[in-house]
């Protein structure tokens, strides 16, 4: 431990409290990065009580045993010999399942202290740990903690602080007497050079036949061959694999660890199991969760959410300005009003403490310095940079409430529930319930969505979900949906409060039918992932967790917004605004004569038959591949978003001059399903890691959700108008296949389909 310093890894079961314990003791100040040559997440910050700790936040797991990257990543890192000392997050409330990974961290000799976390829970239910007891058994400290009130964290670093000091241990638990002698030949086997407390760790390995544990130990043919010849006569012996049996002397260990260390209270059905009954009901679990996400939507989008965006487009980024507490509000639209068509000459500072908009004063600013006005220093701020981003955060405060919300449910252990219930209905369509995983963390971005396919085992299953985790919404998206409610259908509340929750259930239906479209075809074939869940207890999430979860997720946009998207903006205003005049490169003053114009009259029809073929709007669905919130960016520019009026009647009037409902609905569709943004590509690609598949990927993607578009949009303007055209027989075809594709009998598997599920009470 050079200069002092201490590394300390949190190891523990997911679920367990580890993060809302790192959250605690490290503060914001986590440093969020990936394990080189891998992309599973990794975080690392410094003890806020004392900066020679550090600490880094292993990925939840239930095992050291290397089946997923996660597993693996834990593994290397603790034999890789920077951990001075392990703290194993236990949650006290779910002993037999976190101690399995327990015992196995202290099989690597390393100084381990057990936190047993949530024992206010332990409490709460009756039941008494005997932590002498526990401490005798595991060979290590035992600590009882709870990360969520903030208690015991003091006590828990003090004893790793001492335990760092030590050498290492060797673990205090044993086998059954004939697995023992087995195991004590083993060691016997290994080289003279592995470390005494490291020992048992590498016969446990060796007699698991451990790949990545042989290969370390490098074992002359001679030993190799009497350690398999010890391990194939204990397997002759006890009638099983030697996996298999160490892994029934592990739980028999624990169990036995149990018996003498944990006191039950008398059983009765706790508050979790109580509300279960109800949120996991097989018929009523599926519309609560409905209803759940729809008032979830329509509290972000239609009600507060939209009057603070509102607010932000309108006075604080648009031209109208505010008045402090609605001080002369009344008294200056009076004035407008008797102005007539002198109302740009009243001055609204007259009538009260009055604040005028950021463009209006950037604007202001500028001329005061000598800019032009209307020039191009003028028009690139106000119009091109304030503008532009301007109409991207005036929807912060929508996302803000979303994620709010959904870090909420999150938090308190709902939407683990949640992926419970649409297993169900995943399974009828060829996925399991480890699919929804991924997607409900798309819900937030669609970069870590992505990412988490990798737990899901069966290749198959795998790359589907990656083909269709991005349909759900994610929150760039939300800006989207947001525009379109509030600007196309904004003069109809009723209307925009139920359809706005609609397009996040949009991306539900798309992954429904594509995993019965996929499933069916030869890619994709095969039986679902075997389904195993464990449900945390209910709880009022904790601040400082909660908190963060949204600030990491507003950040992320926000600094998107201030890079990608400003750069992206600067661009659209450029090529909007200049063109060719008189055979010389120079500002416009119709953007139909600009360079953007032209670009995208070349590329518009193919969405014409969308009913969205204005140059406009293609440009915009372009943009969008780059950064979803440049889709909403580039309608500021275009259509002058952040100079709208404040009921909307402004844009509206502009916007309707290249939408209809129906095509502003076909254009939502489209650009909610399509291929996600550059950056959630390039996840696509890492996880599929292979060319071909990508493409597909993404071909996919924008091919359905053209089809989609396409046939709503048709089909619409079929039954509204009763005009059929050329559009209209080409929509029936694509119905016509899709439904095929949909509802052909699929092949049917043998055997049963396994779905087990672990309550953590």
């Amino acid at each position: 431990m050079a200069d002092s310093q201490i590394h300390v890894a949190l190891a523990g079961n997911p679920n367990c409290g580890k993060t809302t314990l790192f959250n605690l003791i490290t503060g914001a100040n986590g440093y969020v990065g990936n394990w080189p040559g891998v992309t599973v997440e990794k975080k690392e910050a410094k003890l806020l009580s004392d900066k020679n700790v550090t600490i880094t936040d292993l990925p939840g797991i239930y095992s050291l045993s290397p089946y997923s990257p996660e597993e693996q990543c834990s593994r290397d890192y603790l034999m890789s010999g920077e951990p001075d000392v392990v703290v194993q997050v236990v949650d006290a409330t779910n002993l037999e399942r976190n101690l399995y990974l327990a015992l196995q961290v202290i099989e690597t000799g390393l100084p381990v202290v057990v936190a047993l976390n949530m024992a206010d829970l332990v409490e709460k239910n009756g039941d008494k740990i005997d932590t002498d007891k526990l401490s005798k058994k595991l060979g290590c400290p035992v600590m009882m903690i709870s990360a969520l009130k903030n208690k015991g964290i003091t006590e828990l670093f003090d004893q790793v602080k001492k335990s760092a000091a030590s050498k290492g241990q060797v673990p205090e638990h044993k086998f059954d007497s004939s697995i023992e002698d087995v195991l004590g030949h083993i060691e016997n086997n290994l080289p003279a050079s592995v470390p005494a407390n490291k020992r048992r760790y590498y016969a446990v390995k060796l007699f698991e036949r451990d790949a990545d544990a042989c290969k370390l130990i490098n074992l002359t043919k001679e030993k190799a061959a009497r350690v398999e010849e010890l391990v194939a006569q204990c397997e002759q012996d006890c009638d099983d694999d030697a996996e298999s049996i160490i892994t029934g002397e592990r739980y028999g260990v624990i169990a036995h660890i149990i018996d003498e260390c944990l006191t039950k209270a008398p059983a009765k059905m706790s508050t979790s199991e109580k509300i279960d009954r109800v949120v996991t009901n097989r018929i009523l679990g599926l519309p609560i969760f409905v209803v759940i996400m729809f008032c979830v939507y329509y509290i972000a989008v239609s009600t507060l959410g939209g009057t603070v965006t509102d607010f932000t487009n309108d006075q604080l980024f648009g031209t109208d300005g505010w008045y402090v507490l609605g001080q002369g509000r009344d008294a200056y639209d009076a004035a407008v009003e008797a102005a007539g068509d002198d109302a740009d000459s009243v001055d609204p500072a007259q009538y009260g403490p009055y604040v005028p908009g950021i463009t209006t004063m950037v604007h202001d600013a500028l001329v005061a310095g000598g800019t032009e006005d209307g020039g191009l220093v003028d028009s690139l701020v106000c119009d091109g940079i304030v503008g532009g981003l301007g109409a991207i955060f005036g929807f912060v405060p929508q996302m803000f409430l979303l994620f709010v919300m959904l870090s909420f449910l999150e938090d308190c252990g709902y939407m683990a529930r949640v992926a419970f219930i649409m297993d169900r209905v995943f399974r009828r369509f060829g996925l399991s319930g480890k699919s929804f995983i991924p997607m409900l963390v798309s819900s937030g971005c669609g970069v870590p969505g992505v990412m988490a396919t990798k737990t899901i085992e069966n290749e198959k299953d795998r790359r589907m979900t990656v083909m269709t985790t991005t349909f759900i919404p994610c929150g760039a998206k939300l800006p989207i949906i947001a525009l379109l409610m509030g600007s196309i259908i904004g003069d109809s509340s009723t209307t925009a409060a139920w359809i706005s929750p609609l397009f996040y259930f949009l991306g539900v239906f798309a992954v429904i039918a594509s995993g019965l479209m996929l499933k069916k075809t030869k890619l994709f074939a095969g039986r679902p992932t075997p389904f195993v869940m464990e449900l945390p207890a209910y709880h009022f999430p904790a601040i400082r967790s909660w908190a963060l979860h949204v600030w990491e997720r507003c950040w992320a946009f926000i600094k998107k917004a201030g890079t990608v998207i400003l750069l992206s903006t600067i661009l659209v205003w450029f090529l909007s605004g200049f063109g060719y005049v008189d055979g010389e490169i120079a500002m416009v003053e119709d953007l139909n004569d600009g360079f953007l114009s032209y670009i995208g009259e070349k590329v518009a029809w193919i969405f014409a038959p969308l009913g969205w073929g204005d140059w406009k709007a293609a440009v915009a669905a372009f943009t969008g591949l780059i950064a979803k919130e440049n889709l909403v960016g580039t309608f500021g520019i275009l259509y002058g978003l952040a100079e709208a009026a404040e009921d909307g009647e402004e844009f509206w009037g502009t916007f309707a001059k290249d939408f209809s409902t129906l095509s502003a609905y076909s254009f939502l569709i489209f650009n909610l399903l399509c291929a996600p943004c550059v950056a959630a590509m390039g996840a696509i690609r890492r996880e599929m890691n292979n060319g071909k598949w990508t493409l597909f990927a993404i071909g996919y993607q924008c091919g359905f959700a053209y089809a989609v578009s396409l046939i709503f949009y048709q089909f619409g303007m079929f039954l509204t108008t009763g005009v059929f055209t050329i559009g209209t027989a080409f929509a029936a075809v694509i119905f016509a296949i899709l439904l095929y594709l949909l509802l052909r009998p699929a092949k049917k598997y043998e055997g049963a389909v396994e779905v087990n599920l672990e309550y953590n009470k």
